[in-house]
């Protein structure tokens, strides 16, 4: 495994299979059922070369991006009536601190052991981007997911359209070899599609909750914790639909679709559902303990 912002063996993979799908589709595929001189052609093989140069523009953007940095001099302030949820350890109460990077911890940040530092709002560390998926490229990497899945089933319809064309009239087609390597990519794009979607899904319905995949995984825990105790268990940044997709996504719905981070905040501090007037004392606002990494 690489160090991160270097090239690896998974993203020259990511890269070759971009190559390989894009090269099939349109100057096999295309080629073979629509032609390339046609009208149809043309604009299929324009929508497919758009769609993956924003792929490999989001990819790119993913891969480089830093997921978000913690300050040196960061400190919580657990006097600040503005920050009702302060993160603390599960044994023992005390605030997060990262003994590895040598600083506390903000809320939803966690140290990662590929990046070798503490990352804001971390999701998760993504081999095949060689990086982690924080804050700063969460979206970004959202967004190039979604292209890649669209990217997936557009291909896999332009090449059953070749193969079914070519069918009765395999002249049609050119060589074997051709085929064959149509053929192959389709088998590719099956698996590809599926886990891709799957991927797809599985973040809309974290990001509609406002969670990441280690806050998932920690509110199972917490979850069977508070059953456990007779209590209820509430994700304390669950701010409703509307709020958590502007949290990540951005304000301006036009722009939820752009690869662009125009997540809300600087990774340092967060809303939650715990909000409370600014007249409240500090020594009532209400700490959520968390499991520490």
């Amino acid at each position: 495994m690489g160090r991160p912002g270097y090239l690896t063996l998974p993203i020259f993979s990511v890269l070759a299979a971009i190559g390989y799908v894009y090269y099939t589709t349109v100057f096999l595929a295309v080629a073979g059922w629509l032609g390339l001189a046609t009208a149809a052609g043309v604009a299929n093989a324009a929508a497919f070369t758009a769609l993956a140069a924003a792929c490999l523009a989001t990819y790119a953007a993913a891969a480089s991006r830093d997921p978000g940095r913690v300050p040196p001099a960061y400190l919580p302030d657990v006097e600040d009536a503005e920050i009702p949820v302060h993160e603390v350890k599960r044994k023992g109460g005390d605030l997060r601190y990262c003994q590895k990077c040598g600083h506390y911890k903000p809320p939803r940040a966690h140290h990662c052991r590929v990046c070798k530092r503490c990352v804001l709002k971390m999701d998760h560390h993504c081999i095949w981007i060689n990086n982690c998926v924080g804050h700063e490229n969460y979206k970004i990497f959202l967004v190039f997911v979604l292209y890649a899945v669209i990217a997936c089933f557009y291909s896999m319809i332009l090449i059953a359209g070749s193969l079914l064309y070519s069918a009765p009239k395999a002249e049609q087609l050119g060589s074997d070899s051709s085929k064959t390597s149509i053929i192959i990519c389709g088998v590719i794009l099956c698996p590809l599609s599926l886990a891709l979607t799957v991927l797809l899904g599985w973040h809309i319905y974290l990001i509609l909750q406002n969670k990441t995949t280690i806050e998932y995984h920690e509110g199972v825990r917490a979850m069977w914790l508070a059953e456990k105790g007779g209590d209820l268990y509430h994700h304390p940044y669950d701010l409703g639909v509307y709020e958590n997709l502007i949290s990540v996504l951005g304000r301006s719905i036009f722009c939820w679709l752009c690869p662009v981070s125009t997540n809300t905040g600087n990774g340092l501090r967060f809303r939650a559902s715990y909000d409370v007037p600014l007249s409240t004392p500090p020594c009532d606002l209400q700490k959520i303990a968390l499991h520490s990494h």
